[in-house]
C-alpha cells in the first residue's frame, strides 16, 4: 500500500470518527440511553463504500460514549459491538442487507451492556427500542445517503455498490 493511500485512509477514518462523534454530541438529548435516535448510526453503512472506516466508527463511537450514563462498559463494549458491526459490514455487497448488522448487532447486545451497567429497564423491550431506532436510522438515512456518494464519489476512491 503506498504512503498516499495510507494517508487517504488514515484521514478518512479521522474524519468518519470526528463526524460521529460530533453528531453525538450535537444530537445528544436524542443519542444517549435506552431509548435513543443515534443519528451517527447512519454512518455505520460506510464500509461498504470505504472498507477500512470501521475503525473510526468504533473510535467515534468510544468518544461518543465516554458522555454516556452507562459508564466504561458502554465506552468498551458499545465500541466493540460497532467495530464488528462495521467489519461485517464492509464483506456485504447489498445496500438492503448492509443495515442488518448494525441493527442486530446493537439490538442484542447493547441492552446486556446497559444491564452490565446497572439499567433496571427489560432486555426485550430495549431490543424492540433499538431495533426500530436503528432500522428507522440505518434506512431512512443511511441508505439514501450511500445511494448519494455511490453517484457522486470517484470510483478510484470508493468500492462500488452492486
Amino acid at each position: 500500500m503506498s504512503n498516499k493511500v495510507l494517508l487517504t485512509k488514515l484521514t478518512r477514518n479521522a474524519v468518519i470518527s470526528a463526524l460521529y462523534f460530533l453528531l453525538n454530541i450535537l444530537l445528544e438529548p436524542i443519542s444517549y440511553g435506552p431509548i435513543q435516535l443515534r443519528v451517527a448510526e447512519a454512518l455505520t453503512l460506510l464500509p461498504l463504500i470505504f472498507p477500512e472506516c470501521y475503525i473510526g466508527l468504533a473510535i467515534g463511537c468510544a468518544l461518543s460514549n465516554i458522555i454516556s450514563v452507562f459508564g466504561i462498559f458502554d465506552i468498551i463494549f458499545g465500541s466493540l459491538i460497532t467495530l464488528v458491526a462495521g467489519y461485517i459490514t464492509s464483506k456485504i455487497r447489498n445496500i438492503w442487507l448492509a443495515p442488518l448488522p448494525p441493527v442486530l448487532l446493537n439490538a442484542i447486545f447493547l441492552p446486556l451492556v446497559w444491564i452490565l451497567s446497572g439499567s433496571q429497564d427489560m432486555y426485550i423491550l430495549q431490543v424492540l427500542y433499538l431495533t426500530v431506532s436503528q432500522s428507522v436510522v440505518l434506512y431512512v438515512l443511511g441508505v439514501p445517503m450511500l445511494k448519494y456518494l455511490n453517484k457522486a464519489l470517484p470510483t478510484t476512491n470508493r468500492q462500488l455498490l452492486s
